[in-house]
């Protein structure tokens, strides 16, 4: 066998091993995400999670170093799928768009309540790094916004300043929600909808150059 052959031999099986530990690394997350989503972070020691994951608890260790650094992938992955449900709608027209993200946004925390209450409220004890997990998750949609409405990805700062606020209000009316589910998610949905379209009004009168979409394309 020739040197050309030994590296490419080489680079094929690193190749594969990367493959493989990428796969292991998305299925143990996957294992968390199902395991936090029943049970708070305090009552999971690393063996049940090791247990339940069907692993010897060495490997958990290996990809994430600590409980902690397992839960904070865990966060990030979950963050991740909420981000992609709102780019999802990037070829859609304005209005169907946002009906589209804010809808998405409902779902996934309907459907991944732990999750989604992590992310909102900073995790265990209000980690630092969760919160800026979150922080992360608001630049997203406050930039995905701030695109379809005036073409800027970096809205000026009272523009930002605003959907912050905005932003704020979706969190604490989602997880007041999420309490009883009292009304519909199509209800709620048609709530923020109404509210954005209030903040993109009060926008204009501070900063013109953001002026408001009609009512009918948003």
């Amino acid at each position: 066998m020739n040197n050309s052959q030994r590296v490419g031999r080489g680079t094929s099986e690193t190749d594969g091993g990367t493959e493989r530990s990428q796969a292991r690394r998305a299925e143990l997350i996957a294992t968390g995400r199902r395991l936090f989503a029943d049970t708070s972070y305090d009552a999971l020691s690393m063996d049940d999670i090791a247990r339940q994951a069907g692993v010897a608890k060495g490997l958990i260790y290996y990809y994430f170093k600590s409980k902690r650094g397992y839960y904070l992938a865990i966060i990030e992955d979950a963050v991740a799928e909420l981000v992609a449900r709102a780019e999802q709608t990037r070829d859609l027209p304005p209005a169907e768009r946002v009906q589209q993200t804010i809808d998405g946004y409902l779902r996934y925390a309907q459907h991944h309540q732990a999750a989604y209450r992590a992310i909102v409220t900073g995790g265990v004890g209000f980690d630092s790094q969760v919160l800026a997990i979150r922080d992360g998750v608001r630049e997203r949609l406050i930039s995905t916004i701030g695109a379809l409405a005036w073409g800027l990805s970096s809205p000026p700062p009272v523009a930002r300043l605003a959907l912050i606020g905005w932003m704020a209000s979706v969190e604490g009316i989602t997880l007041d929600w999420l309490q009883g589910q009292e009304l519909e998610r199509d209800a709620v949905r048609a709530l923020l909808i109404r509210g954005l379209r209030d903040t993109l009004c009060a926008i204009e009168k501070f900063a013109p150059q953001c002026p408001a979409p009609s009512a009918p394309r948003l």
